[in-house]
């Protein structure tokens, strides 16, 4: 077999893999898409019962850690937002936005309670006790958005 021969047929064995890769890439963007089911462990399903909701009451809950650099950023943003929150942070509380009440979640238990699996995280509970709605928020847009869906 030639040279010529041998790299024609390691080009088209190459393009057949990166074509499965891609093939299996789109048809989980497509299920994610479709809203595939929720992964287990990632904070508390909606509908139930929020832990703690005696002492923090309803409103937002957003779960920190002042190492990390987006924390920063969705704090601010949920200050923008209007009304008073819950700012939980992972270690010791970084300074918060005037509209927060800063409480240490590992000191309290409520990253452990509200199974929080990274930071920035935002949980919202209802005037009922339940939790409406619980997601990572990666950018202050993500927060203003889930904070409108949960409005709804």
């Amino acid at each position: 077999m030639s040279f010529q021969s041998s790299a024609l047929l390691l080009s088209w064995v190459a393009i057949l893999l990166l074509a499965l890769v891609v093939a299996g890439l789109v048809r989980q963007v497509h299920a994610l898409g479709q809203g595939a089911s929720r992964p287990t462990g990632l904070g508390p399903a909606p509908g139930t019962p929020a832990p703690s909701f005696d002492r923090l009451g309803p409103g937002l809950l957003l779960f920190l850690d002042r190492d990390c650099g987006v924390c920063t950023d969705v704090l601010a943003a949920a200050d923008d937002l209007g009304p008073p929150f819950h700012a939980i942070f992972a270690g010791p509380p970084a300074d918060a936005a005037s509209g927060a009440t800063v409480l240490s979640g590992e000191r309290d238990g409520l990253f452990a309670d509200y199974r929080v699996p990274a930071t920035p995280f935002a949980v919202i509970v209802g005037a009922d006790g339940r939790v409406r709605t619980a997601e990572p928020v990666g950018s202050p847009e993500a927060l203003r958005t889930l904070t409108l869906e949960a409005a709804r």
